[in-house]
């Protein structure tokens, strides 16, 4: 590689590295708490829930549905939801099946009881407010890009580093850490080893986080393309003034797709369905395939079939995106390796903006030693 190569890589690297530094600690700092979302919930929550009748036959969800639409006198059903680990159902409903997100109400019910679910919601605010400054920096989809831009600087960062490595370390072994020299040497060594040796771990995190700062755009592409295909050619089918039973369109659903497990129902009306149907969505069961869902469209007034909508590649994409980037798809061992290189990764950051100033201060001492003349007098 030519000098003047190996300076142009120079340059990308220090000033890429330079300019995504503060957002990538941040994002590091906040994404440690953030890997660990599913134990500390279950640390600041303690009094755990049981069902009032375990040994029961579970409620149908038309029951279920009637009970909720009970205690909420004059609203409609929006979303319904299922927990993994718990006989529970989560009913989200509204004045209306537009209404806006904070006109919702979100309520949990026992499936072998009907009674409401206490929230388990101790620390909820906080985490809340983690993920959103990690998300978005409360910015929105601007914040979301800006992030992602500071996200590709990172990639090039971490990629013209690895370009770097051989020609800077070439005349030394692999993971030779010179102790004996220079501070900034020392720490210099210890920077390049224990970045080559997490790069892919890097490359992963980097660009998963990408993607997931796209999250916005591509679900609105998804809807306003795939789903929307799916939508439109069912959206002329009239509204029934009559219920179809839950269960039944649930079951014919999974009759689609019988590989796939249930994960939530949209009802007529709201932003994921059409005036006139369910929409049923389910996800796979494997622990990577479960962020892979797939639509299923049932006619609310007569349980028929419409059809069924896998998801376009971008969207797969995105849903594969999110365990990767957070390590949650592996239990509590894969997100304690995830949470060491996560902090290999402040301590590259970290080193990085020192050997940055090191470097300035090092130029400094010559060019003052060079103006008193104490280097001719050496």
């Amino acid at each position: 590689m030519g000098k003047q190569t190996i300076k142009s890589w120079s340059w990308v690297h220090k000033w890429t590295s330079l300019l995504c530094t503060l957002f990538l600690l941040m994002l590091c700092l906040t994404g440690l708490p953030l890997i660990f979302h599913d134990e500390i919930d279950g640390a600041l929550n303690t009094d755990s829930w049981t069902p009032a009748n375990p040994a029961a036959e579970h409620l149908t969800l038309d029951e279920i549905l009637d009970t909720a639409l009970e205690n909420r006198p004059g609203e409609v059903p929006i979303f319904m939801s299922f927990d993994i680990d718990r006989p529970v159902v989560n009913v989200t409903s509204g004045p209306s099946a537009d209404a806006p997100g904070s006109a919702m109400h979100f309520a949990s019910f026992d499936l072998t009881s009907g009674n409401l679910v206490p929230p388990a919601d101790n620390g909820e605010s906080v985490m809340e407010f983690i993920l959103q400054l990690h998300t978005d920096m409360f910015l929105g989809l601007p914040g979301m890009l800006f992030l992602g831009f500071m996200g590709i600087l990172f990639v090039l960062s971490v990629v013209s580093g690895v370009v770097l490595y051989a020609p800077f370390m070439r005349k030394l072994e692999f993971g030779t850490v010179r102790r004996q020299q220079s501070k900034r040497l020392k720490w210099l060594d210890y920077h390049n080893l224990l970045g080559i040796v997490a790069v892919a771990w890097l490359l992963v995190v980097g660009l998963t986080g990408v993607i997931n700062t796209l999250e916005e755009p591509i679900i609105e592409t998804w809807k306003s393309q795939e789903l929307a295909g799916l939508v439109a050619s069912n959206e002329g089918v009239a509204a029934s003034a009559s219920r179809a039973s839950l269960d039944a369109a649930v079951n014919a659903a999974i009759e689609e797709a019988p590989d796939m497990e249930l994960q939530f129902v949209a009802f007529p009306g709201s932003g994921f369905s059409t005036k006139a149907h369910y929409a049923v969505f389910l996800h796979g069961r494997t622990p990577v395939s479960e962020h892979v869902i797939a639509p299923v469209l049932i006619h609310a007034g007569t349980g028929e079939v419409a059809g069924l909508r896998e998801m376009p590649w971008y969207a797969k994409a995105l849903s594969l995106s999110r365990p990767l980037h957070f390590g949650d798809y592996g239990g509590l061992l894969l997100k304690l390796v995830w949470a060491v290189l996560d902090l290999l990764t402040i301590f590259l950051l970290v080193t990085g903006v020192y050997l940055w100033l090191a470097r300035g201060n090092r130029r400094m001492r010559v060019e003052r030693q060079l103006d008193t003349g104490e280097v001719l007098k050496a």
